[in-house]
């Protein structure tokens, strides 16, 4: 059993044996290593601001991600590299292509989120050679700027991706066989204890390791991404101890697709569970870009966003629409469960004590059937869900509802089917007066609150109306549903 963390900082090795389990990235940066160019903004993974690079081994290859330092922990980091600006400058002063791209494009006012945009673009650089109009703007969506305006910023990133130079010079790309081979020497399938006082932070060496630990620790925190837990530390001052570290873990991080669905472990990030879904099932990669910014893609995961039961999570309820199935592994083994399921009421779901998500299967749509997912929030992108309904529905031969599946979120103290609902419309002629009665059906399946992000009047009225768009776009005017002649 081993008692520090170790990691790459831009290019020094950094071995830590003084980890609280609630320190995050960004303190570490700027308070022990005053790496200052890494900004404080909003503290909760909205602004972008204190936007680094992560890099991670997986399947053997070195990844590069943006992602939030301050709610990334710092005890998350076990076998990484982190870069910061500071880093992308030569020793002469000499500014990367991205840097000097924003300087001539007039990209900064303030300048005090110019370092987040840089680091964003960087990104972009790394992983997308060409990238159009589209792709920078998703790569930007979780930087937001106050003064500037975008369009500069933009202008940089399509000018320094045309006159791309030679690459030789690139701190990263010259030095990306070494760093492979560092963070090969920091591998280790021995399980990391570091203790702070009373508190204690664990990285699991395996996922065996995992349900040992689990078991002796059946209250502990486990952290995978952190998107949600981040802000647990820093908007409520919550302690987390003891914490468990899982984001390593590559056996939870496997995707395997076969001819009738997919099962995603419960360490995909979004943006790895994008690249499967959004070629197979359209609609889910719609939804996953409306998931924050592409730094809360990089490091939120599917298996989190399920496994914290919130009333809002975005995946549970096209996920039950679609029917899927949960998987949950012990130290006494496993057992599978209807993912509708596992929600047994607010804060509380279907977990034994010692008990984690190990993955989730979701079947594809039936060839035929029509899928719709609505995300309802008061700016488009990079915001919190007030209502989100997910509509499946299969029709026979003469016309009628041969099965409809409807889940929402934010309409109850879990994801929820409007089971009532349902029961009027199955066996029905899908048609307007059939729709139209149905409606009423809400006010059996849901009681909303009100809170700042929607009035209950609000909710309620909204997932009638929904019920209503997703019918009048499966008789001819389409905008966001998908009809599936099969999945490639």
């Amino acid at each position: 059993m081993k008692d520090s963390i170790r990691f790459i900082l831009n290019g020094e090795d950094i071995t830590l044996s003084d980890v609280h389990p609630s320190e995050m990235l960004l303190d570490f940066l700027r308070l022990r290593r005053r790496l200052t160019g890494t900004k404080e903004g909003c503290a909760e993974g909205d602004c972008g601001a204190c936007t680094v690079l992560v890099g991670r081994l997986l399947d053997g290859k070195l990844f590069y991600e943006t992602v939030n330092a301050c709610i990334r922990l710092l005890g998350s980091l076990n076998g990484t590299h982190v870069v910061t600006v500071e880093h992308l400058a030569a020793r002469n002063g000499t500014l990367h292509p991205v840097q000097q791209a924003m300087v001539d494009y007039h990209g900064s006012q303030c300048g005090f989120c110019t370092p987040g945009f840089v680091m964003s673009l960087y990104g972009l650089w790394l992983s997308n050679e060409k990238p159009g109009r589209a792709e920078i703007e998703k790569a930007l969506q979780g930087n937001l700027c106050r003064c500037t305006g975008y369009e500069p910023i933009v202008k940089a990133a399509e000018a320094v991706s045309r006159a791309r130079p030679s690459t030789l010079f690139d701190p990263l790309e010259k030095t990306r066989s070494e760093i492979v081979s560092r963070l090969w020497a920091m591998h280790t399938r021995e399980t990391i204890t570091i203790v702070s006082g009373e508190d204690r932070l664990i990285v699991p060496g395996s996922v065996e390791a995992l349900a040992r630990v689990l078991a002796d620790e059946p209250q502990a925190t486990v952290i995978a991404g952190s998107t949600d837990v981040g802000l647990w530390v820093t908007k409520q001052m919550r302690a987390l101890s003891p914490a468990i570290f899982i984001n390593h873990l590559n056996e939870l991080q496997a995707i395997k697709t076969t001819d009738g669905g997919v099962t995603i472990g419960a360490g995909v990030t979004y943006t790895k569970a994008f690249e499967i879904l959004a070629p197979k099932v359209p609609t889910l990669g719609d939804l996953i870009n409306r998931i924050g910014g592409e730094q809360v893609r990089n490091m939120g995961t599917i298996g989190g966003n399920i496994a914290n039961g919130s009333p809002i999570g975005d995946s549970p309820p096209p996920l039950i629409a679609l029917g899927a199935t949960l998987k949950l592994r012990s130290a006494t083994g496993t057992r599978m469960l209807r993912l509708e399921d596992y929600f047994v009421e607010y804060g509380k779901q279907d977990r034994k004590p010692g008990e984690f998500v190990e993955s989730v299967f979701m079947p594809y749509p039936a060839e035929g059937s029509q899928f719709a997912v609505y995300k309802i929030t008061k700016r488009r992108d990079e915001d919190i869900t007030a209502v989100l309904g997910a509509f499946y529905l299969t029709l026979d031969e003469a016309g009628d509802v041969n099965d409809i599946r409807i889940a929402f979120g934010g309409m109850a103290g879990t994801p929820k089917r409007a089971r009532t609902v349902e029961s009027d419309l199955i066996g029905k002629p899908w048609n307007e007066e059939t729709v139209d009665r149905a409606r009423d059906a809400f006010d059996a399946d849901f009681q909303p609150l009100t809170d700042w992000r929607a009035t209950a009047e609000y909710r309620q009225l909204t997932a009638k109306n929904l019920l209503r768009r997703f019918y009048l776009e499966t008789v001819g005017t389409p905008v966001e549903l998908k009809r599936f002649e099969g999945v490639a």
